[in-house]
């Protein structure tokens, strides 16, 4: 008998789907390791990721409702672990790699902003045009986990990591899932989300999008994952059926159109970036005390880059928390 390594490549081999990525095909990692005898490649990279403070920094930051006080609003780490059970589940079906498709679906947002996607907008307005949070994830997993070492992911994790949104497809099916996956959490648990904070109810999903995908929860997450499934069956390809495609698609348009432009959603909106504004430009003029991790890069990346990269890590509460300590007055005691 081989290691227990060897045993889940061949399981591998015998059981998954000959459009499959398998792991033992990898293009392996940027800096030399030791291969393990108990896990294979893409479950070490699901550990590495779970075990990094990035992934931990998740349960403080939003995702659509800024800061909020209820208990069961959803956050990036709960969107995250939504993404991941749905992804399992279509690649389990499939027959293609749970264990690539997990450690890319728990990685997909580890360089997301605080304050969700008005974070992102803000360090495109201070630091980059080009800033996007799927490709600070892949800097997060490359250049600043493990105190600058990174994290050596392999590189189809990190394919799938950068590329799981807007135009950008994996190159494994198992990264496209991840993009899928990512789509279905997000309109159905925004949906939920708003529901709860009385912008939306229920009855206000246009008929005919109900009829296709379903009138609750549980009923279009249903709908949609078996769509991936049944269109996806014995094709070297991962998509929806047309009309629970269409459907999905006019319901994400919904959304933005009444829930993540809602007043409500966005009342905040200003404050945070204000805020974010505020710590960008103390820090670009005080890059010395930022912790080391930041700093110690000033020189080789520049400063902005390297405040950029620490905003960008800090969780809402954090930034929150940072912008009193430096901006409002104390009061005095003895």
């Amino acid at each position: 008998m081989g290691t227990i390594c060897e045993l889940f490549l061949e399981r591998e081999k015998t059981n998954l789907s000959k459009y499959a990525f398998l792991t033992a095909n990898t293009k392996g990692r940027e800096h030399p390791y030791v291969p393990s005898d108990m896990r294979t490649e893409f479950q070490r990279d699901r550990d590495r990721i779970i075990h990094s403070q990035s992934f931990r920094r998740l349960m403080n930051k939003t995702q659509v409702f800024l800061a909020p006080t209820g208990d069961h609003y959803r956050t990036r780490l709960t969107h995250t672990l939504e993404v991941t059970q749905i992804a399992r589940i279509i690649a389990r079906a499939l027959r293609l790699n749970e264990d690539l498709t997990e450690a890319a679906a728990l990685g997909h947002d580890l360089g997301h902003t605080p304050f969700g996607h008005s974070g992102e907008d803000a360090m495109r307005e201070l630091y980059s045009k080009d800033f996007s949070h799927y490709q600070q994830s892949l800097r997060v997993v490359d250049h600043l986990e493990r105190d600058g070492k990174g994290l050596n992911l392999t590189w189809e994790v990190r394919d799938g990591i950068v590329n799981h949104t807007g135009s950008n497809m994996a190159s494994t099916l198992e990264g496209v899932i991840v993009k899928f996956a990512d789509r279905i959490a997000y309109i159905n648990h925004d949906i939920d989300d708003a529901c709860r904070a009385g912008i939306l109810s229920e009855n206000d999903i246009p008929k005919h999008l109900r009829l296709v995908l379903g009138n609750s929860h549980s009923e279009r997450i249903n709908t949609m994952v078996s769509s991936v499934i049944k269109a996806s069956t014995d094709q070297n390809k991962i998509c929806m059926s047309e009309g629970v495609g269409q459907a999905t698609n006019e319901l994400r348009s919904f959304l933005f159109a009444n829930v993540y432009t809602s007043p409500v959603a966005k009342s905040e909106d200003g404050k945070a970036k204000e805020m974010l504004g505020r710590l960008f430009e103390y820090y670009e003029a005080h890059p010395e005390q930022m912790p080391a991790l930041y700093f110690r890069n000033v020189e080789q990346e520049g400063v902005k880059r390297c405040v950029c990269d620490f905003i960008s890590g800090m969780t809402d509460r954090y930034a929150i928390e940072l912008y009193k300590k430096l901006f409002i007055p104390h009061e005095w005691s003895n």
